[in-house]
């Protein structure tokens, strides 16, 4: 009996993919659960496997439009090749898939489903499987890839057993759905290597272990393509060569420059518009689709502007004070905590006292009630190749400069490789950004919800000002407080940046707390 293969449902509001490639070539043989294309969605990049063994029939071109339920291909029933009695070392390996695990089951199964994985987040990706449907995983190993829209992170097992998969890469998951099931067994089973392939299926062995080479997992893909590199010019770790979230974390655009020719980044369209007379040059556009990250940036901020009553104070401060002390001290400062001394740690501290003083500013609202923090946990805004990412400093109140200053470069470094975990971005209550690193002279920063408020620092340039009746010329830097005007009112965020600015141009303020 022949079966079609059709495009399965692959997330919500989707309604078409695109042919990637065929695994696996027309009239050829494949075995129950065998990968035989790519297909590409919106958002991942996911493989379609066989749903019985047979012969397989193309029914689509690799870079079809095709609609959820149109059918790829057809499976024809075939007759199982008998074994060769004669040779008993060939027989045991006919299939692709390795032979029927012999272990001693428990009777237990346990469901592993999508954890919580942070404040607002209802639903995940599955990003891809380091382990096939049927293998042997052991108790807290790396099985899955989950990407939520703040990061990403590794699912591991619950329990040693036999893995059932029940959701397919690329697919959206909500919060607590299934993804697998592990029959949990007494012992390790024998016999778990990987089978050897026949003679008859060398090709197709060979077709798998191709494609493994320089093919990018989706969680990598994602980030070559926001890198704008080629993942043939990345040599993959994975098995049979594939290419890890990590080797692309550590991809970088000079490596590609030397061993491949630029090519543009995938998923990417380049078009040309027709010449128009007295124009002359390249007219060219590029097209790129958005990644999760930046998707579910731009609807936070969306959000953010439709659903608070934001307003922004500004004001100025004068940075002489800071930078004095900063050059008369910073060796010392180097030397005895093995950090530099920067800005943010006195932001960070000012903003601490004036959050105490001003409750309402570091406060959130929750439905009909407001929760006020009596801790501040401050969250710092990183620029990352992916995007921007918010890591909090727990209880920032509390620690020293020198503290402040480890746990910024801390989490910077985290945040730039790629590796912060959902609780070290979750639960902020007030955020600062730094737009003066690219040189923002002022802006108007969004609030980071469910905060209440946002202070931007900006660039520090000599202007003239009047001091005691004199002009002069002083290091001056613009901050700006945005906030939700539902919870602060003028009098609170204008006498909190007014206190901020107190802190900063006298800092011996901030050491004895008045």
């Amino acid at each position: 009996m022949s079966i079609e293969l059709k495009i399965p449902p692959v997330g919500e509001s989707i309604t078409e993919v695109t042919m990637g490639q065929w695994l696996v070539e027309d009239g050829s043989r494949v075995e129950m659960d065998q990968p035989v294309c790519e297909i590409e969605s919106e958002k991942a990049t996911f493989e379609l496997n066989a749903e019985q063994p047979g012969i397989l029939r193309h029914k689509a071109k690799e870079g079809d439009e095709l609609k959820i339920g149109e059918v790829v291909a057809v499976i024809e029933e075939a007759e199982t090749p008998q074994p060769d009695k004669t040779d008993k070392t060939e027989d045991k390996h006919i299939s692709s898939r390795s032979e029927p695990i012999e272990t001693k089951t428990t009777g237990k199964t346990i469901e592993m489903r999508v954890p919580a994985v942070g404040e607002s987040i209802t639903e995940v990706t599955l990003g891809s499987w380091a382990k096939s449907d049927g293998d042997y995983v052991e108790m807290d190993e790396v099985i899955a890839e989950i990407e939520s829209d703040k990061a990403t992170f590794e699912l591991t097992a619950e329990a040693s057993g036999i893995l059932h998969i029940e959701a397919r890469e690329g697919e959206t998951l909500e919060v607590g759905a299934l993804i697998c099931t592990i029959e949990v067994t007494e012992e390790k089973p024998a016999g778990t290597q990987p089978p050897v392939p026949a003679s008859g299926e060398e090709k197709t062995a060979k077709s798998s272990s191709d494609y493994a080479k320089g093919h990018p997992s989706p969680a990598a893909a994602k980030i070559l393509a926001e890198k704008g590199l080629d993942p043939m010019a990345v040599t993959g770790t994975g098995p049979g060569g594939r290419i890890t979230k990590e080797d692309a974390l550590k991809a970088s655009p000079e490596a590609e420059k030397k061993e491949a020719p630029p090519a543009p980044p995938p998923q990417t369209e380049v078009m040309s518009q027709a010449p128009q007379p007295g124009i002359s040059g390249n007219r060219q556009q590029r097209i790129e689709k958005m990644s999760t990250l930046r998707k579910t940036i731009a609807k936070r901020l969306v959000t953010v502007k439709n659903e608070t009553a934001m307003l922004t104070t500004f004001n100025e401060v004068n940075m002489q004070p800071v930078m004095d002390i900063r050059s008369k001290y910073k060796e010392k400062f180097k030397e005895k905590y093995e950090i530099g001394l920067g800005f943010m740690s006195f932001f960070t501290k000012a903003c601490c006292t004036a959050l105490l003083e001003w409750p309402a500013v570091n406060a959130q609202l929750h439905e009909n009630e407001i929760i006020f923090h009596e801790y501040c946990d401050i969250s710092i805004a990183v620029s990352t190749p992916r995007g921007l990412v918010v890591p909090v400093i727990r209880n920032a109140e509390a620690m020293s400069f020198d503290q402040i200053e480890k746990e910024i470069a801390r989490l910077a470094a985290r945040a730039r490789d790629g590796k912060l975990s959902i609780e070290e971005m979750q639960g902020g209550t007030f955020t600062i950004t730094n737009g003066g690193v690219f040189g923002s002279m002022l802006s108007t920063p969004i609030i980071n919800i469910p905060q209440s408020a946002i202070l931007g620092m900006h660039n520090i340039v000599q202007r003239p000002v009047a001091e005691n009746g004199e002009i002069v010329i002083r290091p001056i830097m613009y901050v700006a407080l945005s906030y939700d005007h539902r919870i602060i009112d003028g009098r609170e965020s204008v006498s909190f940046l007014v206190r901020v600015k107190e802190l900063l141009e006298d800092p011996a303020r901030l050491l004895l707390g008045i």
